[in-house]
């Protein structure tokens, strides 16, 4: 039974449970910053277990793409060496959401396993958490399951918890031996054997979630006990094909074969290579996928862990004598044989051949320089008897080659040597000690008095100012320059002014604070800033500039409005830019960052390399033609999953609610937003991109404005064209081929001057070798030339060796206020004399550094004015060497 009929069969089977079928979620889990991947089945369904979320289900089955590379959950350094360890895998799972419960978890689980696949019960073991006797009676009762095959296990093995607090349980495994001639061989081998072995394979897991854990340990029924199940799809296509090995089942058969085609070296007949062609096929899968889902490779978060994985399958393919690019042949293949199970990677091929050959192009000569050294560092080893690779070498190859310690790790498994790994963690540590920069810490513990007395009081504000630019409220809380509460604020004070009602846009979402003003009865203050503390207040950072404003007043807060207006201009061009970009670069494009002021926008975005001015030109047209259609900018408060499902874009590491704030711009964009935007989008009038460049690895940035700003750098643009046009005596539209001409001039002239001054240094060679000294029967000429590029000093230095026949020359000259050197030394004198070594001592006095050849070598530095010191120097420098 192949993988794909498993999946189908399983699918199939839960449906006609009553289950929902889910999709699988992405591998970026949505709304989850404590993950790092989907790395289960329930990651989808955390909050619906929780009670934070409802569904219109209460029972459900998937299929879950699942990552385990990083973070808590990292199989990375087992995968290939061990039969079961991946980073990419399916999580095949049936969940009950306060519906059904143990009774029917095993009754599924045991049907599945011994009707619909057919396994032998004679075969199956169970084990159960040791305190929980309702299941154990329960599997008593399923008469196929031979007597003696339950097991109790400890909280370790069988019982389940999503944290240190929350929703847990107790869990019951199904296992299946495979025969002792897969096992450790001991007489106790038996489920849970200690020895790790692979008789008693673990197939399911299924969690019964029926408590709820508190910070004291102590264990409360939940009021609606559910059910989470897990089963490897991997694990379970082996067993059903008579494997022991994952890797030699269905799942992994179309990339292995091409390997070995590719390589010509046979599958399952020497170690090294099979591990090498489990890791690629592995590493392949889980590359397809994460890029399909929008991760690209950087140097931090999710996109490190990529650039890993990505590395280490071309340095096993290196293994295996892949020397040319082949990741993205591999990674396609992969794509082909699982799109009819996942649709989603059906658009994602064009950008997994441009992302892996990317990185792995860029990879190559790392890694050749990296093999080399280590291979460096491994023979002097040898030679001494080391067995440890040091952490301060492996850190020195790590931070000036980028040379992965995962790859130091695998290379050192297979020589037999060991690695510092703590001493390389002590190396990146006093870097990261020395690099450190400053950082704000969050939360209650850092605080002032008075915004800790607002939250524990409960208070919130509450934002008006979507559709106005005033409104009327009362002044809760004055909060003064040391964090105090006050009572009042007199002239010229600095406070931070909370009221439960605002027009003020406190900054949130890359969008600034709004500024205006807050006047009272009795005084009046000027706004400079809006900010959001703890959980929902928001601070109007003000400076009282009349009369007084007191605690419990009614005051009129007023936005400026010219300011707000240029603000939501900025705030929905992003918006037009963020969609504008998916449509020409592609939809792995994600927003990663911005900044939305009165004067400009920034935009941080995830793509793999420099945008080409053709396509800037294009995201340009497309912006500024939306903002020609003059749009409709609606929004809608929606169901948080609504939204999500009708293609609403939403950000990552932002935290939503159930319910949530949509933009749209006609069927152009649509955003999950807090921020203020424009009506329609003609108010923004002109778009005009000012720059694009990268910031990190797969990040880059585009900074823009708008409306005035725009118009403004139009008009200073054509001004220092019309000004240049002037200076040049001729027209704008004319600019372009006036300045080829004179370029081409000027060219021409560079070649004429050097023409003249070799020529007129080549006139006086004579002159140059008569000047020449007898330094201990060795003819040394040391001269000045004049320089129109350094390329001169040897175009003379190669007349004058030529003409003495024996002897040293050393020329100077000073090119764009620098110092030029060269040294030539004839083959007869080279045993006696090294142009390198000569030339590194002469180097120092201009401040520079040089080397090469015994016959010739050639330096620069900084300081021109020290060359005519210098090439004094020569005589007695060669009197010394010759002496030595």
């Amino acid at each position: 039974m192949t993988g794909n009929e498993i999946r189908s069969r399983f699918l199939k089977y839960f449906a006609d449970n009553g289950h929902t079928i889910v999709e699988s979620s992405s591998l970026v889990p949505h709304d989850d910053p404590t993950l790092l991947f989907t790395n289960a089945g329930m990651v989808q369904f955390k909050q619906v277990f929780t009670g934070d979320d409802k569904r219109e289900y209460v029972r459900s089955a998937t299929c879950q793409r699942c990552v385990r590379a990083g973070g808590k959950h990292n199989d990375l350094e087992n995968v290939g060496h061990t039969a079961r360890h991946h980073t990419f895998f399916e999580m095949l799972g049936n969940f009950s959401f306060g519906d059904y419960f143990k009774k029917d978890a095993i009754r599924f689980a045991w049907e599945f396993l011994t009707v619909e696949l057919g396994l032998p019960p004679e075969k199956l073991w169970v084990s159960v958490f040791r305190d929980d006797d309702e299941a154990f009676e329960m599997w008593e009762q399923v008469k196929e399951l031979p007597r003696g095959r339950i097991l109790r296990l400890g909280e370790k093995d069988n019982f389940w918890a999503m944290g240190d607090t929350g929703p847990c349980g107790p869990c019951s495994e199904i296992h299946i031996d495979q025969g002792p001639e897969v096992g450790c061989g001991s007489p106790d081998c038996k489920v849970g054997c200690e020895n790790d072995c692979d008789r008693f394979l673990e197939l399911w897991n299924l969690v019964f979630m029926q408590f709820n854990r508190d910070t004291s340990g102590k264990l409360t029924p939940l009021p609606k006990p559910s059910i989470d199940t897990g089963m490897g799809l991997e694990r379970i296509a082996a067993v059903m094909q008579g494997q022991i090995n994952n890797y030699d089942s269905d799942l992994f058969a179309a990339v292995i074969t091409q390997l070995t085609k590719a390589t010509g070296k046979p599958y399952r007949k020497d170690p090294a290579v099979d591990i090498a062609m489990r890791v690629i096929a592995d590493h392949s899968r889980a590359i397809t996928f994460l890029v399909a889902d929008g991760v690209l490779p950087s140097n931090e978060g999710r996109g490190y862990v990529l650039r890993r994985i990505m590395r280490r399958a071309v340095r096993f393919g290196r293994a295996l004598g892949l020397t040319e690019s082949f990741l993205a042949s591999v990674t396609a293949r992969v794509l082909e044989t699982m799109k009819d199970a996942y649709p989603h990677l059906k658009g994602a091929s064009e950008l997994l051949s441009k992302v892996v050959n990317n990185e792995e192009d860029r990879f190559r000569e790392t890694l050749d320089n990296g093999l080399a050294i280590l291979e460096t560092e491994l023979r002097r080893m040898a030679e001494s008897g080391g067995t440890v690779i040091s952490g301060e070498f492996i850190f020195k190859l790590y931070d000036t080659f980028g040379f992965p310690i995962d790859i130091v790790r695998d290379i050192a498994l297979e020589r037999g040597v060991a690695i510092d790994e703590p001493g390389f963690t002590t190396a990146m540590e006093e870097q990261r000690q020395r690099s450190k920069k400053s950082w704000k810490e969050g939360g209650m513990a850092t605080m002032s008095s008075g915004v800790r007395e607002l939250t524990q009081a409960g208070h919130k504000a509450l934002f008006v100012g979507y559709d106005r630019n005033s409104s009327q409220s009362l002044i809760t809380a004055i909060i003064d320059l040391h964090g105090e509460t006050v009572d009042k604020a007199h002239p010229g004070s600095r406070v931070s002014i909370f009221c439960p009602e605002t027009p003020f846009y406190a900054e949130s979402g890359g969008q600034i604070g709004d500024h205006g003003e807050i006047t009272g009865p009795r005084g009046s203050a000027r706004v400079i800033d809006t900010i959001t503390v703890g959980d929902g207040i928001i601070l109007h950072e003000a400076e009282v500039e009349s009369g007084t404003l007191a605690r419990g007043e009614t005051v009129t807060l007023t936005v400026t409005g010219g300011r707000r207006q240029r603000i939501a201009n900025n705030h929905t061009a992003t918006h037009i830019l963020h969609a504008a970009m998916k449509m020409v670069l592609g939809d792995h494009v994600k927003q990663s960052g911005s900044l939305v002021t009165p004067d400009r926008l920034r935009f941080d975005f995830t793509h793999f390399s420099p945008i080409t001015p053709e396509e800037l030109n294009r995201i340009e047209q497309m912006a500024n033609q939306t903002i020609r259609d003059n749009f409709r900018v609606a929004t809608e408060i929606v169901c948080r999953d609504e939204a999500i499902r009708e293609g609403a874009t939403a950000l990552f590491g932002e935290k939503y609610g159930q319910t949530v704030r949509v933009v749209s711009i006609d069927t152009f964009s649509k955003e999950l937003c807090g921020g203020t935007h424009v009506a329609a989008t003609g108010e923004i009038g002109l778009l005009k991109i000012i720059t694009e460049t990268g910031i990190a690895a797969g990040t880059r940035r585009i900074e823009a404005v708008t409306g005035p700003e725009a118009f403004a750098r139009f008009q200073a643009t054509v001004q220092a064209l019309n000004d240049i046009a002037g200076q040049l005596k001729t027209q704008p539209e004319d600019l372009a081929d006036k300045v080829d001409k004179l370029l081409a001039r000027q060219k021409f002239l560079e070649k004429e001057v050097a023409r003249l001054t070799v020529k007129l240094t080549l006139s006086d060679l004579d002159s140059l070798i008569s000047n020449a000294v007898k330094v201990e029967g060795v003819t040394v000429v040391a001269a000045v030339i004049p320089l129109d590029s350094p390329k001169t000093l040897r175009e003379v230095g190669d007349r004058i060796r030529d003409k003495l026949e024996s002897g040293v020359v050393v020329l100077g000259g000073v090119f764009q206020d620098k110092a030029a050197l060269l040294v030539m030394v004839t083959k007869d004198l080279c045993q006696k004399i090294h142009a390198g070594n000569l030339i590194k001592t002469l180097a120092a006095k201009v401040g520079g550094q040089g080397g090469g050849r015994p016959d010739m070598a050639q330096a620069g530095g900084p300081d021109g004015d020290q060359i005519p010191a210098t090439l004094a120097a020569v005589e007695p420098l060669v009197r010394s060497i010759l002496a030595g």
